[in-house]
């Protein structure tokens, strides 16, 4: 009998331990009925005959498979196995909120990036057409309208309120399910992307479930405020593993404003490039600690070059805010309105010194900012290439000719399997290159899912590459 009664005493502690935990649990319910109405799933088609306009001419098409197949072995001639299918149209899926009751709608950039017809269904099952107002490669927001009045648009909160630990709640359409709901909590803010050409966006880092279709909807805190949108998964397999980005609500605003303003997104250019201050580098410089940017070039006659911003300074702070990384500082720079003052904290020989600044306006498509060591980067380039710019010196010993050629720093993609880093690329198609901003411009021209041949120098060997640019 007195073991019964232990067993029921320990059964019944059990329950209302597991009792208590549950009550600690949020409810979510609630915030989903207020918020679900002004989530949209967004539909963008890009249509065969729009991307028909844009192929080369049926003698162009035919001369470059001859070329492919006698110098490459390469499959693709009209009426043969591997010759490329009729194009069809795509279509894209994605998620997007309102955020008035007029029409606009906030998505990802990359939702409708490319398309020629887009619609949105509301929660009440209703399919409206929407219009693109303007988006933004660099913040990956676009602003759609659509021409409807009294819609349920979402409440905005302030993104930089979010603790690490905090809940979050995403709403979205993942491979067309449309209005899942997913929880899970703040793992980092301030996070700079792994995607190259984000260095603009402190994206939010969350556990919160994110896959394809989710992308462009809200990131919803406790009281049912939007404070990002959900963009990006860091995988390894192209599933959710744990590890989700949204841009900060404030961001997304600001480019919105722009956009619907003047149909584009201006952004802060300071003229230096920068990289992580390691604790060597700490030691050597007599730094306290390895935090801040350490400034390996600065743009002649640039906004920092005025300032008298040097080489082998660590900048430690930009209008008041601390830079712990390097990642911080171009969000910070790309913040701030173009003729308007900043101050810049830097450390040099030992000593911190306050410079200010009037910063300029960043090129719109081309490289920006504070770029990190990484090199030049564009996300509308379709290649998978991260090139950099390579030095008189460094051109000089490796037997290249003025303005010739731009060194390989990252791959990836169809790309990552015959170039690696330390290549030299001279020419994309029969374009020279020899800067990173020629090179970025030539990628653009290159058409999704055509082989483009680039003339590669790797030690002292050159040969020309095929790369055939994703169609997604």
């Amino acid at each position: 009998m007195k073991i019964l009664f232990q067993k029921a005493f320990l059964t019944l502690a059990v329950l209302l331990l597991a009792g208590s935990a549950n009550a600690q649990l949020p409810d979510f319910t609630g915030l989903v009925e207020n918020a679900g109405p002004g989530v949209v799933s967004v539909m963008a088609t890009s249509t065969a005959k729009a991307r028909l306009r844009n192929a080369p001419s049926a003698d162009e098409d035919a001369q470059m498979q001859e070329f492919l197949r006698r110098f490459f072995g390469q499959p693709g001639m009209p009426g043969t196995p591997g010759a490329p299918q009729a194009p069809r149209d795509r279509t894209s899926l994605g998620t997007g909120f309102i955020i008035s009751a007029d029409g606009y709608i906030l998505t990802n950039h990359h939702v409708i990036d490319g398309a020629d017809d887009i619609h949105v269904q509301l929660s009440d099952r209703r399919e409206l057409s929407a219009k693109l107002i303007g988006s933004d490669a660099e913040t990956d927001v676009a602003l759609l309208k659509v021409d409807e009045k009294g819609l349920p648009a979402v409440t905005l909160g302030a993104s930089s309120t979010l603790k690490p630990g905090q809940w979050v709640v995403a709403i979205g359409s993942p491979f067309g399910f449309d209005h899942s709901v997913t929880a899970g909590i703040v793992s980092a803010v301030g996070r700079s992307s792994q995607m190259t050409g984000q260095q603009y966006v402190p994206f939010i880092q969350t556990d919160v479930a994110i896959n394809r279709g989710n992308s462009g909807g809200p990131l919803l805190d406790i009281n049912g405020k939007v404070v990002g949108i959900n963009s990006q998964i860091f995988s390894n397999t192209g599933g959710f593993m744990g590890v989700s980005f949204a841009i900060p609500i404030e961001t997304a605003m600001r480019s919105a404003e722009q956009l619907k303003e003047k149909g584009y997104v201006s952004r802060g250019l300071l003229g230096v490039r920068i990289q992580e201050v390691t604790r060597e580098m700490a030691r050597s410089l007599g730094l306290p600690s390895s935090s801040g940017a350490l400034v390996f070039q600065v743009e002649p006659g640039g906004a920092a070059d005025k300032a008298g911003v040097k080489v082998q300074d660590v900048i430690l702070a930009f209008n008041g805010q601390e830079v712990a990384s390097s990642a911080q500082l171009p969000p910070m720079v790309g913040a701030v309105s173009p003729g308007s003052k900043a101050t810049i904290k830097v450390f040099r020989d030992g000593k911190e010194l306050a410079l200010t600044a009037t910063v300029a306006e960043a090129p719109r498509g081309e490289e920006a900012l504070a770029s990190t060591g990484s090199g030049a980067v564009d996300k509308s380039n379709p290649l998978g290439i991260v090139v950099q710019d390579i030095g008189p010196e460094q051109r000089e010993r490796a037997g290249l000719e003025k303005e010739e050629g731009v060194v390989v720093v990252r791959v990836w993609g169809d790309a990552a399997q015959r170039l690696q880093q330390g290549d030299v690329i001279l020419m994309v198609g029969k374009t020279k290159v020899g800067s990173a901003a020629r090179f970025n411009q030539a990628a653009r021209n290159v058409k999704p899912g055509e082989p483009v041949m680039l003339l590669v120098r790797r030690d002292d060997a050159t040969q020309f590459v095929t790369v055939t640019p994703s169609e997604d």
